[in-house]
């Protein structure tokens, strides 16, 4: 997810809350790997030791933890006999992994006591801490007051919107698809220009095969300050839903994400056999331009403050870029 502060008129860059719990000490270093003897191909084999083991180990340590991945590493170089005694002597490598990840365990618990167990926030800890080194969980705890503070104002983001507020962003006139009498409502903030938001829009894809007229879904522009070619996309957009035709360009954008030039737009107007001189006359009177910042505003409004931001019901969720948890959240408002 991109993220951005404002501050007055002035714009900062702000770490994504997904990566909230890696703010402090968190670095990518290349280093130079020994040189091993190709593995045989018995350690290699579905269903073998080593292929047991770090199956064993990923469950243990989680799918995406350091443990994993140099399990992962290890599995591919490591004699059939060592995978054989890791596997047997695995309740032992428990006890260690314990104590090894204990200052972990116990910053988990603190956070979502301090947070409340049934929160998201909680859920989002639990969920990404296990990624952690033991060193980063220890910078962590250093800075618990810092950290508390940051997940307490991504909880408070997280509750639903007033009324007023949820009735705003899904007004009438911006691009959308479904009946305005759905149960469900459907808010995007998206940028043309975010590479993230190219996720979104798939799972935008996915929402609209799946729950068709059960839900509305309402598509609001934020494009960010730094990508400069973001807004008169935005622009555009709007202009080609004039004509009637935002979601088939909306695909086009984010097909052709790294060429939003002002030729590469009207290019993309005349491939969809939209009304090019229009399109033009738009962006050169900047007929749009009032739309888009109107929309920057309500985002802002609603604390929005990077892309892509998706509110169902007016709960934000955590993570717009997949569909599982957006189809989880849908399905809970479908059912309430």
């Amino acid at each position: 997810m991109i993220q951005l502060k404002r501050r007055g008129n002035r714009a900062a860059i702000a770490i994504p809350l997904s990566l909230l719990l890696g703010l402090f000490g968190s670095a990518c270093q290349k280093k130079e790997a020994p040189e091993v003897a190709p593995a045989s191909a018995a350690n290699q084999e579905e269903g073998g030791p080593c292929a047991q083991f770090i199956t064993q180990l990923c469950a243990r340590t989680g799918d995406k933890s350091q443990l994993c991945s140099s399990g992962k590493s290890l599995g591919k170089v490591l004699p059939v006999s060592a995978c054989q005694a890791a596997i047997k002597d695995f309740s032992q490598l428990d006890k260690q992994i314990d104590s090894e990840r204990k200052v972990c365990t116990d910053l988990v618990d603190r956070l979502c006591t301090d947070l409340g167990a049934a929160t998201d926030t909680c859920k989002l800890v639990r969920d990404q801490t296990p990624q952690f080194p033991r060193e980063q969980c220890e910078e962590l705890t250093k800075n618990y007051d810092q950290v508390l503070g940051e997940l307490k104002q991504k909880e408070a983001q997280n509750q639903p919107l007033p009324a007023e507020a949820q009735a705003k962003m899904a007004a009438a006139g911006a691009p959308s698809f479904g009946p305005e009498n759905a149960k469900v409502t459907i808010v995007e903030f998206s940028d043309f220009q975010c590479p993230f938001c190219t996720r979104a829009a798939e799972v935008t894809h996915q929402i609209k095969e799946k729950y068709g007229d059960k839900v509305r879904f309402v598509f609001r522009q934020y494009p960010l300050p730094m990508h400069q070619d973001a807004h008169l996309a935005a622009q555009a957009a709007l202009a080609a839903h004039q004509q009637g035709k935002f979601w088939q360009f909306h695909d086009l954008l984010f097909a052709n994400q790294r060429a939003l030039s002002r030729d590469a737009l009207e290019g993309y107007a005349k491939q969809l056999s939209l009304n090019v001189g229009e399109i033009k006359q738009a962006l050169d009177s900047q007929t749009y331009k009032a739309a888009v910042d109107a929309d920057v505003k309500l985002g802002e409004e609603v604390n929005v403050n990077g892309t892509p931001t998706l509110f169902i019901n007016g709960k934000r969720v955590p993570n717009p870029t997949e569909f599982a948890p957006v189809a989880e959240q849908i399905d809970a408002a479908l059912g309430a």
